[in-house]
């Protein structure tokens, strides 16, 4: 075989393969700097199961894109006040962006991860003569919106016009989105972390009931768990929480609020106990799902409220879910944990294989992400943009393809 001959197609493929790469900037909140997630997770102080990059958005790197992550400036006091400051004014931190502005304008496609970063980076790009695509993840927005300012809307409105596709984690959520935006698509993507390790399910036969119960999001139900352990000898319960209220727990010895600080006391704690509670408020954005993921991986059954669009990710079968603020059925539901260990062992097992039948992970979360940032650049090729845009990535932290070290790459 003349394999000479074949050369210029080969080397053709390589350049195509190449000319296809996409930059893909992801700017998240300022305390997710990627070197302060890396250190962090090294440390094992990053509590949870936790992939390499922050939300396991470098894994694009090995699906054909250029991942630059958003860095941290040092500040002095008085700029981090002004910047906090207007934080606060806004409902997005615009000066942690303007500070990526040079970087990210450089990118085929901008990531976020909160409806914060992609506000701040819409306002950012608002008069740019040709900016990159946006693809604006919402978590906790639409939950809010009722009660935004009418100023707010206004602002907000006009800035989620510069967003090119919204995206967001429950069904519920999505309702709300093409209820209020019904000229801008918007599509679930449903949320996973790194799913490729997991304990065997075992039954949990402890007495009292060892109940865990983890998370600092704003909506979780610490009242209502408080209420349904009170008095009952037979239930024990730890939470762990940075929010969770302490007066909460006067007088109920059988409960206690603490803090898990590293990854080697989370897994002895879930490797102790009955079951993961987890108890919310009414929510539209799937509160609790991170948490929900990170137990039946573990092996430990799930307790949670029915709110919120958990049950797009997860059956009745896979997790005994209870009604909103309804104490009674809660503490029902974690004495029958206590009673039948045995189903609370067959829910554990068929939320895991709910997990793999369904590929839910951070994997599939990150391949979505791919694959709409190419459907949307090959819309925009099709309606051309103006000359003198560019793909390129200079002067940047990029994902390594090869490693998880952060680099700088070639002018």
């Amino acid at each position: 075989m003349d394999y000479g001959k074949h050369m210029p197609e080969v080397q053709s493929k390589a350049a195509e393969a190449e000319a296809s790469r996409i930059a893909v900037f992801v700017h998240l909140a300022r305390d997710k700097d990627a070197a302060w997630w890396s250190a962090a997770r090294a440390a094992g102080t990053l509590v949870g199961i936790n992939d390499e990059t922050p939300y396991g958005y470098g894994r694009a790197a090995r699906m054909g894109c250029d991942v630059t992550f958003s860095r941290s400036h040092s500040e002095g006091p008085l700029v981090k006040f002004v910047r906090l400051g207007l934080r606060v004014i806004l409902g997005f931190d615009v000066i942690h962006a303007y500070r990526q502005l040079h970087v990210m304008s450089q990118a085929d496609i901008i990531w976020t991860h909160t409806e914060s970063q992609f506000l701040a980076v819409a306002a950012v790009l608002r008069s740019h003569p040709n900016p990159p695509l946006i693809l604006g993840q919402s978590v906790w927005l639409f939950d809010r919106w009722p009660g935004l300012s009418s100023l707010r809307r206004a602002l907000y409105r006009r800035l989620i016009q510069k967003v090119d596709i919204l995206t967001v984690l429950s069904d519920d959520n999505l309702a709300v989105a093409r209820s209020l935006f019904p000229g801008k698509r918007a599509e679930r993507v449903p949320f996973g972390i790194a799913s490729e390790n997991s304990v065997e399910p075992a039954p949990r036969a402890y007495k009292p009931v060892r109940v865990m119960s983890l998370g600092n999001d704003r909506d979780r139900d610490w009242t209502t768990l408080v209420h349904a352990a009170r008095g009952q000898d037979d239930i024990e319960v730890a939470i762990f929480s940075g929010t969770a209220n302490r007066k909460l727990i006067e007088n109920v010895p059988n409960v206690t609020i603490g803090l898990v600080k590293t990854n080697a006391e989370l897994h002895e704690r879930m490797a102790a106990s009955t079951v993961m509670c987890v108890p919310l408020l009414e929510n539209k954005h799937a509160s609790g799902v991170t948490v929900i993921q990170e137990a039946i991986l573990a092996g430990l059954p799930v307790i949670a409220t029915d709110i919120g669009g958990l049950r797009g990710y997860f059956g009745p079968d896979e997790i005994c879910y209870v009604p909103v603020g309804d104490v009674r059925a809660l503490q029902d539901a974690i004495l029958t944990a206590g009673r039948e260990p045995e189903r609370m062992l067959a829910m554990a097992r068929l939320a895991q294989e709910r997990m793999r039948a369904n590929g839910l992970g951070a994997e599939s979360y990150v391949r979505r992400h791919v694959e709409i940032s190419r459907e949307l650049l090959a819309e925009r090729q099709r309606d051309p943009i103006p000359a003198g845009s560019s793909s390129t990535t200079q002067g940047a932290a990029v994902y390594s393809t090869s490693g998880n070290a952060l680099h700088s790459p070639k002018p």
